[in-house]
């Protein structure tokens, strides 16, 4: 029986759902200080606001937050966030070596001036590398890249990004350990590891190939058929570190084979793992900086943060290749004065902290600009951030590869993900599970065909409107678990699930995916807006093919098998 509590349970659900989709912003005055403060509800607050108005309420209590850390029906919830963090800090600092963009360089030359094939080309090297890093590190790396690249050669960029996105959320689907919905779906509905990727392969194929192929109808006039350049990158220029390169490689793909061979809980493989990539990131980098193989701290030139650093090394590289097409007198004379700018060592350029290209805090909004230099703050306070920033910049000249990675490491996702939990418990409490598993269960007939179409097609719009792909996803195994399938439409629910978790992140919102949220926030910090009208539009006619593709070869599979 639905009660006052219940409706108020799922109201506040959907109500924070709202504020994490269109975070709302406003300014209050402190009442101590008198100080005018801004406030924002939004991804990290807006959870947890409704998780304390509900306690308040007495929707929820003390038994569903313990549910929602500890966890519930076979999954961890801190099970799922250690092994997230520890595979997102060893891609990242995989990143960090600057092997990526060597890579996306290399692919680039092999396309050469031909724009349809230089498209193909992107599109499989983000799709081969997403499989087994994820989504995350590749977005960070290749966005970058591409926003160079496309300004450098005048390319429309709306065919080259959302491609980008795209690809790199739809191979996540592929390894359990790629995606945090993966491991959610894996631990709650019992599915080996192994056979994860078993089952999701062949979607996988058919969802890649219908993306693809959808996008070339949609830019069949934004992708040239000849680009304009004069000569080849070369992937060296961008390489910065090879031989952590090589090390966190050969970490990472034994890390991933024995989590899929080994039957023990993936984190207790993987947090190993990262820990000693993280002993040999210290230890290497101390050995560079004590040998001068990086340069030494001086703090006359001020240490630029791993951004502006990507940043100039591939507009160096850029700038050589397109120095013969570019025609405007102003254009060459900054290219020339970037390399001028570049020491012997490959160095980057001084930037001060007031580069116009801001960083990122953990809450994925601009970081607070430094004081300005006629600023009088009050001399104590003055002194001891001085001696706080001296201290950071020592410590990142010393460890760069780490003091690089660790704002990158998306911590957010720990509050947001236990929040999740705790929701979705509170909504198990008041009896919304076992009302949404009825009417499955009534839909479908538990057949497995129809479950495939009706748990997929939910899990794309839920992605939408249910706090990201992964509160969708924590959601929708509450139900599969309480709808009690027979076998075969148990596996087609969880399938089908897997499959549409990921392409969902493809979808109308930025906040279908977490990911979604670096990827905007990425290109906001390079002055380039996008509308979330405009990302639905380009995502409509992809995300129909995906869902349309992958569905079809999910339910021809369990028509074989069962």
């Amino acid at each position: 029986m639905i009660t006052g509590h219940a409706i108020v349970t799922l109201v506040f659900f959907f109500l924070s759902t709202i504020f994490v989709i269109q975070p709302l912003s406003f300014h209050v005055t402190l009442p101590i200080i008198g100080r005018r403060q801004k406030v924002t509800i939004g991804l990290l607050s807006a959870p947890i606001i409704a998780i304390a108005v509900l306690w308040a309420s007495q929707c929820l209590g003390a038994t569903q937050i313990r549910s929602g850390i500890l966890g519930t029906d076979n999954i961890k919830p801190y099970n799922v966030i250690i092994l997230f963090i520890s595979l997102a800090y060893m891609s990242i600092t995989l990143d960090v070596t600057g092997i990526l963009q060597a890579a996306a360089f290399w692919v680039s030359n092999k396309g050469g001036s031909n724009g349809r094939k230089l498209y193909f080309y992107l599109y499989l090297l983000l799709t081969l590398i997403s499989i087994v890093i994820g989504n995350n590190s590749l977005t960070l790396s290749i966005t970058v890249f591409l926003i160079h690249y496309t300004t450098a050669t005048g390319l429309h960029p709306d065919a080259w990004f959302i491609s980008e996105f795209a690809a790199a959320n739809t191979a996540s689907m592929v390894l359990f350990i790629a995606n945090p919905t993966n491991i959610i779906i894996c631990e709650s509905l019992r599915i080996n590891h192994a056979a994860f990727t078993a089952y999701t392969v062949l979607p996988f194929i058919a969802c890649s190939i219908a993306c693809y192929l959808a996008f070339m109808l949609q830019y069949r006039n934004e992708i040239p058929r000849k680009i304009n350049i004069s000569r080849q990158l070369d992937p060296q220029e961008v390489r910065r570190d090879p031989v952590s390169a090589v090390c966190g490689s050969i970490l990472l793909l034994v890390a991933i084979v024995l989590s899929l061979v080994l039957h023990v809980d993936a984190w207790k493989i993987l947090l190993p793992f990262a820990g000693g990539k993280l002993i040999f990131d210290i230890c290497w980098d101390h050995y560079r900086y004590s040998t001068r193989r990086i340069p030494r701290f001086d703090a006359s030139q001020p240490v630029p943060d791993g951004d502006a650093f990507d940043d100039h090394r591939i507009t160096i590289a850029l700038g050589r290749a397109m120095l013969q097409e570019l025609h405007s007198t102003r254009a060459v004379e900054s290219i020339h004065t970037l390399q001028h700018d570049e020491d012997g060592s490959g160095n980057a350029p001084n930037l001060s902290e007031s580069s116009t290209l801001p960083y990122l805090n953990n809450n994925l909004q601009r970081a607070a600009q430094p004081t300005p230099p006629d600023a009088t703050p009050p001399s104590s306070n003055f002194r001891l951030q001085h001696r706080l920033s001296l201290k950071h910049k020592q410590l990142a000249a010393h460890f760069p590869t780490f003091f690089t990675a660790l704002p990158r490491v998306p911590f957010i996702i720990v509050t947001f993900a236990f929040s999740q939990f705790i929701l979705i418990e509170a909504l198990e409490h008041q009896g919304w599970i076992a009302v949404f598993s009825r009417w499955l269960v009534v839909a479908s007939n538990k057949q497995a065909i129809p479950v495939v179409w009706l748990v997929g097609v939910f899990s794309v719009i839920l992605c939408n409107i249910s706090g990201t792909n992964i509160g969708a996803t924590i959601l929708l195994t509450k139900i599969i678990r309480a709808s009690d399938f027979p076998e075969n439409a148990a596996r087609a629910a969880a399938v089908s699930l897997a499959v549409a978790s990921n392409i969902g992140a493809v979808s109308f919102t930025f906040s279908a995916s977490l990911v979604g949220f670096h990827w905007v926030a990425i290109l906001k910090d390079r002055e380039i807006r996008i509308a979330q009208r405009r990302f639905g539009m380009w995502n409509t006619l992809p995300l129909i093919a995906m869902t349309g593709a992958g569905l079809g070869v999910v339910s021809a599979m369990m028509a074989v098998l069962y």
